[in-house]
């Protein structure tokens, strides 16, 4: 599915005490208070399209994602969307450089930003599923946990609704600022205990928790739609720590298939 472009950079405003006085004009020059119309589009062109190995710079982004697919991720849509989300928007400035290396990164409160390959692994297993295969996109879609944004902006892309749920408010409220440009058009951001689900937008072809606990908050299961497909991950005693559960609800009930260990902050109920 497509989505909404990325927001554009605007042009930094300088105080007028910022700009140098104009010299002297040499006898004989003429003064040209505008530049010539060819060299202004030339320029223009030039900030619309830059090119470079910079952060905003698809070069960037692609070896990212060619390494996701050496790594074994096949999901051609979201593979897509991960090109396309500039993900150093949603780190701290100070880690911005590190954004498209395959490691998570603290956002503050003691949360994360996950691994690229997890987040990736993840929507990946939701795109199996019965539901979105009969979609095409991951069709209505939870996410708990929207931390800094960053899964959020590629499940608009990936998904036709989004509702996304964060218990902690400074966190919620960075959300909402990095996320404006999808908002209007089909995500919800919420400020709650992501335990409870969201029962009025209830239910969704698909669930995805970026928070483990020891095992799948009720209030999930019973709101994924017959046929939806959840991906989160849950505490494992046997191997010592969260593994990726997915659960696929049927006609007759839900069945639950244990993935790959992985690691991620505590699951916990309340807003604050």
């Amino acid at each position: 599915m497509s989505g909404p472009g990325q927001p554009t950079a605007r042009k930094p405003r300088f105080p007028a005490s910022a700009v140098p006085a104009p010299g002297p004009t040499p006898r004989g020059h003429v003064l040209r208070p505008q530049r010539p119309v060819q060299q202004a589009a030339q320029d223009a062109a030039r900030r619309a399209a830059p090119s470079g190995v910079g952060l905003d710079s698809d070069a960037v982004r692609l070896r990212m994602v060619q390494r996701l697919q050496a790594g074994g991720i096949r999901c051609e849509p979201v593979l897509q969307s991960m090109s396309q989300v500039l993900r150093h928007l949603f780190v701290d400035s100070a880690l911005a450089a590190q954004a498209y290396e395959d490691t998570s990164l603290p956002i503050g409160l003691g949360q994360t930003i996950s691994k690229p390959s997890v987040v990736a692994r993840m929507l990946s297993l939701l795109h199996e599923g019965s539901r979105a295969r009969e979609l095409g996109h991951l069709g209505r879609a939870m996410e708990i946990g929207t931390g800094c944004g960053y899964q959020a902006a590629l499940l608009c892309l990936l998904a036709r609704q989004v509702v996304s749920i964060e218990r902690l408010e400074p966190l919620h409220e960075q959300a909402r600022q990095r996320l404006a440009p999808w908002r209007a058009q089909r995500l919800m951001l919420i400020w709650g205990d992501g335990m409870l689900g969201h029962g009025p937008s209830a239910p969704y072809d698909s669930i995805i928790s970026a928070a483990g606990g020891d095992d799948i908050p009720a209030a999930w299961m019973e709101q994924l739609a017959v046929g939806g497909r959840l991906v989160a991950p849950v505490q494992s005693d046997a191997h010592g720590g969260h593994m990726l559960l997915v659960v696929d609800r049927h006609a007759e009930g839900w069945a639950r298939t244990l993935h790959e260990p992985v690691h991620f902050v505590p699951l916990k109920s309340g807003a604050q």
